[in-house]
């Protein structure tokens, strides 16, 4: 049935869905891999399409900006729809000179300066971590690709506004990149006993702005990232 912010039925959504933020990149994935593709929602301007990739099937929604946005969809879709996982496709801020723009990030685990996942265990710092299937699925998917990097993110509640000292602590914990999302789903996935995951391409880069993407660019320079994706969909 309905929910209040997704109107599809049971059986509307297929198991594995991919996530990214924008409604527009959403309905240009779902045209991209799935030609049988179908809107099963439109909720808020929020699209959702189901179809078959390679005869299986799949289905992609967006989830706008942010966890708090993105955990009412992903919470509606584990625990109305029977969906098993969720893979973000999404963009990225650069944080440490090993990685460039352009290049994609698997989101190992998410730190976050968003308070939603510290009441989640009284007394214990929730670790948000992706499923270990799905990340061996976009490794394996990715092969020798150097430019393809897994390792943690951080998920802020601000988009603007980072300062420096901390990016460069989160750069010497190994911290690859900066979004708004991935540590909110890998906590939903958890508390559903369900699997998730993050795939980021680097769309502009916190220490070094001269090579960042236009807003244009952004919409058209995922293909890699949405490869993996597809890849840990279907493992």
């Amino acid at each position: 049935m309905a929910t209040p912010h997704i109107a599809a039925e049971k059986g509307d959504f297929a198991p594995a869905v991919l996530m990214p933020g924008d409604p527009r990149r959403a309905e240009r994935i779902a045209n991209l891999l799935m030609p049988d593709a179908r809107k099963v929602s439109d909720v808020r301007g929020i699209g959702a399409y189901t179809g078959t990739v390679d005869g299986k099937p799949l289905s992609v929604m967006a989830s706008g900006m942010g966890m708090p946005s993105l955990g009412i969809y992903a919470n509606e879709l584990f625990s109305q729809f029977d969906v098993q996982r969720i893979i973000r496709v999404g963009t990225a801020g650069g944080l440490a000179h090993k990685v460039k723009v352009g290049d994609v990030v698997v989101a190992l685990g998410a730190h976050t300066d968003s308070a939603m996942n510290t009441t989640r265990i009284p007394g214990i710092h929730f670790s948000a971590v992706a499923s270990y299937p799905l990340v061996a699925a976009a490794v394996a998917a990715a092969g020798a690709d150097t430019t393809i990097h897994v390792a943690p993110v951080v998920s802020r509640d601000h988009f603007y506004g980072n300062p420096a000292e901390q990016i460069q602590a989160l750069a010497d914990y190994g911290t690859l990149a900066v979004e708004m999302e991935a540590a909110g789903l890998y906590a939903i996935a958890a508390q559903y006993d369900r699997e998730a995951l993050a795939v980021l391409t680097i769309s502009d880069h916190l220490l070094d702005h001269s090579q960042d993407m236009t807003a244009e660019e952004r919409e058209h320079n995922f293909e890699r990232a949405l490869a993996l994706a597809v890849a840990a969909a279907h493992c």
